[in-house]
């Protein structure tokens, strides 16, 4: 099993550069960011790790523009989002980066997608709240239009895309995964336009794997949904239960922390791989 990392990386944190030549120096196998533009500091909605939201989510780093870094000073490593807020960037633009940085990285990107928490956040890229898992699926579909063969236009409620002439392409369809909580209304979507599932933390994944299996074979899929649990405090345990439920990569979490306390958690997570 392939054990990636998450991390949240900062202004005050380890760089992108550093940590993932330290990755792929020690056998890593992929670097998972996450994205927050901003926090609006008057804010009703709760934060779901509980209050007071850690410091380190008002100032991540951009993951695009960091992943873009880690792919330049790397050769091996995955790179991917944990998880990136689609309803909140512009497709169109969204594609080209995402074309770009799989073109720089050789085919090593996989677009990890949720649909956020924060709706103060949302609210201020304009987002319709209660309807962003739409906004998130029209989305997808415009950026899989731009990076389709021949030109190919999409007509969407919150996004469209008229035939179009877009360049460079994915070396191949780029791998997207949802995150978010386990249920019937999340698996249905995984079914319906994803390539997987990005679970938090690894608990009670038996029940829910089966029953993203049954939604998947019910919507015609072939092979079998890709599951990546993230955000892992990893045990040997731990990943040998996963590994038994046919997992094939974890991502760990590491400390928002700076260069030497990072370095010292790879050290200890050096055991697993």
């Amino acid at each position: 099993m392939r054990i990636a990392v998450g991390a949240f990386l900062t202004d005050e944190t380890i760089r992108p550069v550093r940590l993932a030549r330290e990755l792929e120096e020690r056998g890593f196998g992929g670097l998972h960011l996450p994205e927050h533009t901003h926090i609006p500091v008057s804010r009703d909605t709760p934060a779901p790790m509980g209050e007071p939201l850690p410091r380190e989510y008002g100032r991540t780093l951009d993951p695009f523009v960091a992943l873009a870094a880690a792919a330049a000073v790397t050769t091996r490593i995955g790179l991917g989002t944990g998880v990136a807020l689609v309803a909140q960037r512009d497709p169109i633009v969204l594609a080209k980066e995402i074309a770009t940085l799989d073109l720089l990285s050789e085919g090593r990107f996989t677009l990890g997608v949720g649909l956020g928490w924060n709706e103060e956040e949302a609210r201020d890229h304009g987002v319709d709240w209660p309807r962003r898992r739409t906004a998130v699926r029209d989305k997808l579909a415009v950026m899989r239009a731009l990076w389709a063969a021949e030109p190919t236009p999409y007509e969407g409620e919150f996004a469209s895309v008229s035939a179009s002439d877009a360049h460079p392409k994915p070396h191949h369809p780029v791998p997207v995964l949802l995150g978010g909580a386990a249920g019937p209304r999340l698996f249905a979507d995984i079914a319906a336009y994803a390539d997987g599932w990005l679970p938090i933390g690894g608990r009670g994944l038996d029940e829910s794997v089966a029953r993203l299996r049954h939604a998947w074979n019910a919507a015609g899929r072939t092979g079998e949904p890709r599951v990546v649990p993230y955000g892992l405090r990893p045990t040997h345990d731990r990943l040998a239960r996963l590994r038994d439920l046919g997992v094939t990569e974890a991502v760990v979490q590491l400390p928002p922390a700076g260069t030497e306390d990072v370095l010292r958690t790879l050290d200890e997570y050096a055991q697993f791989l």
